[in-house]
Parts: C-alpha cells; structure tokens; sequence
C-alpha cells in the first residue's frame, strides 16, 4: 500500500519494537496469585521463560489452579507452552496445536496440588519450528484455582459425507455440557459452496442434546470437497468441521489454493530482497529480481507474458510492469486481477505487498495447471512504483486504448492481505463488481467491511479513476483495529492491523496464515466465477523428477528418472530438455520425447573440470504447454570454477510471443566481472529486426544485446562487449530473446559468455 505515515511515526514503532525486546524481571506477588505482563520475545526455534515469584501464600496449590495465557504468535501450531514448578516440574498448557491460528488467549485449569506454592514459577515457550515468531504478552497464575465457568463441546457424526449434486446430506450435531451448568447454544453453518444452504433441526439446543444438519444442493453446484464449519453459540462460540464431498455438479469446480505453495513465493521474495540490499523498492535490483521471479513461473506455465516499461510519470529508474495474459476466454469481457509487486526502501515488503503478488502469482499457476474451458478473458497484473504514487498501474491504464479500456470488465486489486492483526476488507463492498469476493468471505461468516483505510491508495484507483470498476481485498495497514472489530474477527483491539507497515519487521515472520489462506482462496473464487465454463478441460500434463537431488564427482555420471502424468484431456507427447548446467555438464533423455503417462532416463555427464557447487537443473517437458520440475545437482570434487559457460541447447523464439531465456550458470569464478565482458551469440532467424536480445545478469539486470537493428537481414551470429564491472561473478546469466513482430520465427542455437577476458 501505498505510504501514508511520518518519519517522527516511524521512529515511534522503532523505539517500540525495540523495547519489546527487554527481558523480563520475576514478577513478585505476595499471597497465592501474580502476574508478569512485560514482553518476552519469542524468537525462531527457541525457548524462553517468564517467571513470577510466589511468596507468603499460606495454601497448598489446587487441583483446579488456573493459568490465564496471553501470546502473541502467528503460527501456534509451531508453539510448546508449559508451565514450570519451583521444583523443576514441567506441566504442559499447549503442545503444537492450532496449526496456522493466530495468537494463544486463554485460561488453562491445571491440578498442582502436589506441588508447593512458594517460589519461583515459570511460563516457558518453545518455538520448534521456521518463519514464525512472537512474544509472550503477559501470563497469570492463581494457585487457589477457580469455581469453572459453564463450558460446551460440539462434534458432527459423521464428520464427512458425500451427496449427488441436487440431492441432500445430513449429519447429527450433538453438543455436551463440559464445565458448569447446561446452556442454550444456537446453530449455523458457514463454508458452503454456492448452491447449497444448510437447515437445523432444530436450529437451537440445550448442551447435552444433539440436532440433525441437513446440506441441501443444487444441480448447478460445482463438484469439490468443502470443508463446512459446523458453529454453535452460546457462553462463547465453538466450532465442528463436516467436510462435504459433491459429486456430478455442472458448475465450475473452484480449487483451494495451497497456502504452503503461496508462502514458498513469500520465501522467495525474502531471499529475494536480502541477496538485494535488503528491500524491493521500483527502482532496485531487487524489484527487478522479482520481475524475473514472477515472469519466469507464468512463462514455464503457459502465459503469454509481457514486461512493460514505465515510461513516463514513474520515479526515474523504476522497472516494468508484468502483465500476464491467459489464452482463452471472450476477448471483449476480460477480468483483470492485479497487485503492485514494488515494496519500500525500509524492508522486503513481504506483507506490503509481496501477500498480494504471491497470492496471485500462485492462483495464475494453479488455472494454468488446471486449464479449464474459458468463458471469458483472464489477463493478470503486477505493478511497479506503486508505494511511489501508484504509478505503474496508472500508466498501464493511461496506455489503453478506449476501446481495450471498455473491455475491461472488472479490475481486482490485492494489497497487503497477510496482516497479522488484520480484519477483512473489501474494496467497494457493495458494487456488483464485488458481489464474488463478499459472497466468498460471507460463506465463511468474516462480515467484511468496506476498505475505508484504503479508499484511493492502491492501483485499483488508478481503473476506478479511468471509468474502470473496481474492487479487491486488504486486511489492513497502520490503522488501529477497534474493539468491536477485535470481538468480531479476534486480534487486538487497539493496535495496527500490520505492526511491521513500511518497516523492516515486513519479513516472512510478519504474515497471518489464516489471513492469507481466506484471501487467496477467495481470489481463486472470484476468478472462477467470473471467467471459468463448465466445459470439459484442455489437454494438460504434469512433470516430475525422482529423486528430487542427486550427488556426482566430478568426471562422473548422474541418472534420475523424469515421470509425466496426463492430467486432463487426452495424453500428448512431450518433448524433454534440461537447462541450468554448470559450465563441463550435460543432459541426455533416454528417450528424448514421451507420451505423457511414460518415463524416461535423465543422464548428466560431467567432465573433470566441472566446478564443485550445487546447481538448480530446470526439466522441462514442452506439450500443448509448458511444464518444468527442478533437479538438484550437487557435483563433488571439481577442477575449481570457471569465469566462461556455453549453452549449446536450441531454444525456439516464438512468432510475436513471450521473451525466452536460455541459462548459463557460472560458478567458482574469482575475477570481478570485466568492463569488456564477451558476450557470443548466434541466432538463427530470417527477419533480425524483429528481434530484442538482452544479456540478463544474476541479480535481474538487464543488458541490452541487440534492439530491433538490422531490419530483413538473416541471423545474428556476433560477439558483444558488455560492462558488466558492477555485477557478481556467480549464478545464472541469461540471454533472453524476444521477437516483436509477426511472420518469422527462429532458434537460439548458442551463445557464451566470459566475464574475464
């Protein structure tokens, strides 16, 4: 999101974080209860206590003593919470449970009544895990115990069922009285698909007693697995799952997107800005680095990619906009769906905005797995120099022609929707435009808000500005979430939905999970429904390498086996070509193409002078489409690295289509980069000037080889000096090469690079 926050509020948070920091003191109470509210950080994969000291409590411990928790945490299933005696004895509140929830707030009731009162007691987390860290924000004990408050439980038998589309399932709710006196809970369920509604009968009951769900469906349902929680209401709200399975619905099957591949993104974003200066910003290596990140996953997939220059109106230096487009579709009804993929100078804007960027950069890869029948035209988003004045996105619009704008039938934009303690948000809650996204987020009972925080701060002002409607999710930035708020979605009342807003804390750690999930599921709902037909699927495949590594010395030979798989529609044959070799290895397919649901052998041969390194080896099977897997090639005992590389593979260059890249990997060079680095190239085509070639650096720079020179001449087969002086030596370089005109096609047949000549 764009920045909206002063330097004097800046130090303000930075004085905060740090004093989060301190260790706490043993809190001392006098009599049989204490409290220690000062902040103890809980770092990855690390244990830590807070201890309150006991004196003059007269009483033994109870058996019904109580431990009133508060931590602040956005991943307790990482977390072990246990209660530590004077004597050493360890009493376990909370073991790794709740998978990906925010935040531990509760009372646990523990029997010490063979313990001794006076001393210290400890409060100890252990984080076992990554990528996920917090703080314990303060922690109770009473030794005397308490008389317990009246408590439920519920459960739904069975707790799974299948039902034909049109027809109807149901299941008993039974509900039991755990503490105190029996209590009047009410019924409802959230998490339907479209075209089913759940009834109770009946729809309240006294805990002790059971009702009967019933989830009637539609023909028109799309078939799929639904998770449905199952909520009852009384003293407070607990929560059964009943997972539904619908079979033979015609409508389109929506898919759940996997969080884990969306953080996987997220991770890469992170190393991203840490090899990079540490930040994202429009006008950085690691702005650029994530151009190449994001437009390398759509262009392995399928998509007609597009690297658009900002040329007038973004901060100087600024890098393009990526616009990916899917075939497909009704090309006069297209829906946009977009984020900015630019972060500020401060830190690696992984919430800010890389949650939007992977969130739909992930959705983009799983339609193209999926490959479904189009109704109408899905064309894909990321901007540049947003946080600079939502630039890139204005200039896309400003480039469109009225007629390509009148196409545009609903832009969507995602900023910031991993927020820790954040609520739910919608952009224009109320238009039609948004009518998808609330209908998603209602199914699971959030009561999204209108995006008041928002309102003309991201790029979907710059299409609500250009006569385009708009909408699109957030979970919030430096504004304070209410007290009604905190009792409808749970956080913390009072404090920023994102603590870490434009701040170098924007790390991997600074992401809601379960925010997250919601959102990229619904952008898969709303995509879906806006874009996808009923109709039987394309022909697709799948590609997979096993093992996943392999470890050669160097003079020696590695095999894996590459398996294909069909996936939907009729097999098809796929040819098989590997890239990412060190400079002395190389790639043989036994056999070279294969029908998808066969195998064949991958044999890398290395020579004796093959330099020692581990190296990403890229497996691409070419079909209707593209898919790839990735080898890891560990390679022992080499001759030492080298500061040349050759890749001899042929590449074909489209007609008038997305850049291609073909990779030399350069490892074990000591020698900076020369000012007069050789760059030799040969490409066979019959139009040159058609042709852009561009020498592409390890960071993501880009260096102009070849710019549509040469008008009808045949091939380009030369040697070009390149100052690559301010470059790393090691990783892969590429040579991308794009042809911008229609009628010719032709081969990257070699190219080699020297970066000390």
């Amino acid at each position: 999101m764009r920045r909206r926050r002063s330097l004097l509020a800046t130090a303000l948070v930075a004085v905060t974080t740090a004093a989060l920091a301190l260790p706490s003191a043993p809190a001392l109470a006098a009599g049989c209860s204490g409290t220690n509210d000062s902040d103890v950080a809980i770092g990855d994969n690390t244990t830590v206590e807070s201890p309150i000291a006991i004196s003059e409590c007269a009483s033994a411990p109870s058996a019904t003593a109580t431990v009133p928790v508060k931590i602040v945490h956005t991943y307790i299933g990482d977390v072990q919470v246990s209660l530590i005696a004077p004597d050493g004895s360890a009493y376990v509140l909370h073991n790794r449970s709740g998978g990906s929830a925010d935040n531990i707030d509760q009372t646990y009731t523990v029997d010490l009544s063979g313990e001794t009162s006076n001393g210290t007691w400890k409060l100890r987390v252990n984080d076992n895990a990554n990528n996920d860290t917090g703080r314990i924000d303060t922690w109770s004990l009473n030794l005397g115990g308490s008389t317990p408050a009246n408590d439920f439980s519920v459960a739904v038998s069975p707790a799974s069922g299948s039902v034909a589309a049109g027809s109807t399932a149901s299941a008993t709710v039974q509900t039991q009285t755990t503490a105190g006196q029996a209590q009047t809970v009410a019924l409802t369920a959230t998490g339907l698909p479209s075209g089913a509604t759940a009834s109770f009968s009946p729809s309240s009951v006294t805990s002790g007693s059971n009702s009967t769900l019933s989830i009637s469906t539609t023909a028109s349902i799309s078939s799929g697995t639904y998770p449905i929680t199952v909520r009852a209401a009384g003293t407070t709200t607990k929560t059964a799952t009943y997972t539904l399975t619908v079979t033979g619905g015609t409508g389109p099957q929506i898919p759940d997107i996997d969080i884990t591949a969306v953080k996987a993104h997220l991770t890469a974003f992170g190393t991203i800005a840490s090899q990079n200066g540490g930040n994202r910003r429009s006008t950085s290596a690691g702005y650029r680095a994530s151009v190449t990140y994001v437009k390398d996953k759509l262009t392995a997939a399928g998509y007609s990619v597009t690297e658009q220059p900002c040329t007038s109106g973004c901060t100087s230096g600024a890098g393009p906009n990526v616009i990916a487009e899917w075939p497909g579709g009704n090309a006069n009804n297209v829906y946009m769906f977009g984020a900015h993929l630019d972060g500020v100078s401060a830190g690696p804007g992984i919430n800010d905005n890389g949650s939007g960027s992977a969130a739909l950069l992930e959705t983009a890869l799983v339609l193209a797995q999926r490959n479904p029948s189009m109704v109408n035209k899905v064309r894909f988003g990321w901007w540049t120099d947003e946080e600079q004045g939502l630039n890139g996105s204005r200039f896309y619009v400003s480039q469109l022609p009225s007629a390509e704008r009148t196409k545009i039938k609903t832009y969507h934009n995602f900023d910031m929707v991993g927020s820790t303690n954040g609520g739910y948000f919608i952009n224009n809650i109320t238009s039609a435009q948004s009518t998808h996204m609330k209908a998603y987020w209602d199914s699971l009972g959030l009561q999204p808000e209108e995006n008041t925080e928002g309102r003309n701060r991201s790029d979907d002002a710059s299409f609500t500005n250009a006569g385009i409607p708009a909408s699109g999710y957030a979970m919030g930035a430096s504004a304070r979430k209410t007290a009604a708020q905190a009792t409808k979605w749970g956080g913390t009342s009072g404090s920023a939905f994102d603590p870490c807003y434009h701040a170098s804390c924007d790390t991997t750690a600074n992401i809601s999970d379960t925010h997250l999930n919601r959102a990229v599921d619904g952008i898969a709902y709303t995509l879906w429904k806006s874009a996808v037909g009923t109709g039987t699927p394309g022909a697709d495949f799948s590609v997979s390498v096993s093992p996943t590594s392999g470890s050669v010395a160097a003079g020696s030979s590695v095999s894996a086996t590459v398996g294909t798989a069909t996936v939907s529609g009729d097999p098809q044959t796929v040819q098989l070509s590997a890239s990412g070799l060190p400079s002395g290895a190389t790639a043989s397919f036994s056999p070279a193409s294969v029908q998808t649901g066969s195998s064949s052998t991958l044999t890398i041969s290395t020579t004796a002078s093959v330099a020692a390194g581990t190296y990403p080896v890229t497996i691409t099977a070419a079909g209707s489409s593209s898919r790839t897997a990735t080898y890891s090639l560990t390679v022992t005992g080499g001759g030492g690295g080298s500061c040349t590389g050759t890749n001899p593979n042929d590449v074909a260059v489209p007609d008038a289509g997305a850049a291609v890249d073909s990779d030399v990997v350069i490892s074990g060079c000591s020698s900076t980069p020369s000012a007069s680095s050789v760059v030799t190239v040969r490409i066979v085509h019959p139009y040159v000037g058609d042709l852009t070639v561009s020498l592409i650096a390890p960071d993501g720079s880009a260096y102009t080889l070849h710019n549509r020179t040469g008008g009808s001449a045949d091939n380009i087969d030369r040697t070009f000096t390149v100052n690559v002086a301010g470059e790393g030596a090691n990783g892969t370089w590429k040579l991308r090469v794009r042809d911008l005109a229609a009628s010719d096609v032709g081969t990257i047949d070699t190219w080699g690079i020297n970066l000390a000549p």
